[in-house]
């Protein structure tokens, strides 16, 4: 166990006493390795202060969502999408995303999240699969143009929405990978993919939150397509 591993264990233990992380191999990704929860972790009822220290430090880093997998799985099997470019993966987690990114050949990734242990635990996962990333923690101080944004499962609450706008504007290309949301109606976003998965370590979640949709909007190809009729 690495001492970057030993220091985001400890962390989590200071969180939930009886959890563990183990480096999982992603069963629809198989090119990329994580540091995750233990897939015997605590599932029986957490005490008071289990719960108020999960509340006040959520622990979205110590899965792997489907919606993560997911886009990660696309990019690798679709390159061109990331080839030589910069990224910027938005609400990064556990970074399975933006490794998949570097691994498919961007030219720069930028990884980045709110939580302090969601960066650390992306920067150990980086490490694990021979990956360098760019760390940022909060999305409005990255300078410099970006040629696409890459989202997974942000939009599990209705407050994120009125980012879709902001990514819309931020780079001509963006990919959002989501499956809590059902009708998907946000111009100019479009599905142009669908893929079953599900939370690594599984969670047992219901068969539609296993139903992962991917949405581009791509306002690169707009202007193009005015240039030509121009």
């Amino acid at each position: 166990m690495s001492s970057s591993h030993k220091k985001l264990n400890s962390r989590l233990k200071e969180i939930i006493p009886s959890a563990e992380l183990e480096v999982m191999t992603l069963p629809n990704v198989p090119e990329l390795k994580l540091l995750l929860l233990a897939k015997n972790y605590p599932q029986g009822a957490l005490s008071e202060q289990e719960m108020q220290r999960v509340m006040n430090n959520p622990l979205y880093w110590v899965f792997c969502w489907a919606s993560g997998e997911v886009l990660a799985r696309y990019l690798l099997d679709h390159p061109e999408q990331v080839s030589g470019k910069r990224i910027l993966d938005f609400g990064c987690g556990s970074g399975v995303v933006a490794i998949a990114a570097a691994i498919a050949g961007a030219g720069e990734v930028i990884a980045c999240d709110i939580d302090p242990l969601a960066l650390e635990a992306t920067a150990v996962n980086a490490k694990l699969n021979g990956i360098d990333l760019q760390l940022c923690d909060d999305y409005f101080d990255i300078e410099g143009e970006v040629d696409l944004i890459i989202v997974a499962d942000v939009l599990y609450d209705s407050e994120n929405f009125v980012w879709l706008e902001r990514f819309s504007r931020r780079a001509p290309r963006v990919l959002v990978a989501d499956s809590r949301v059902k009708n998907f109606d946000y111009p100019p976003f479009s599905q142009i993919d669908q893929m079953d998965s599900c939370t690594l370590p599984d969670l047992d979640e219901s068969a539609e939150f296993r139903d992962v949709r991917i949405y581009l909007a791509d306002r690169s190809q707009s202007t193009e397509e005015t240039l030509v009729l121009v």
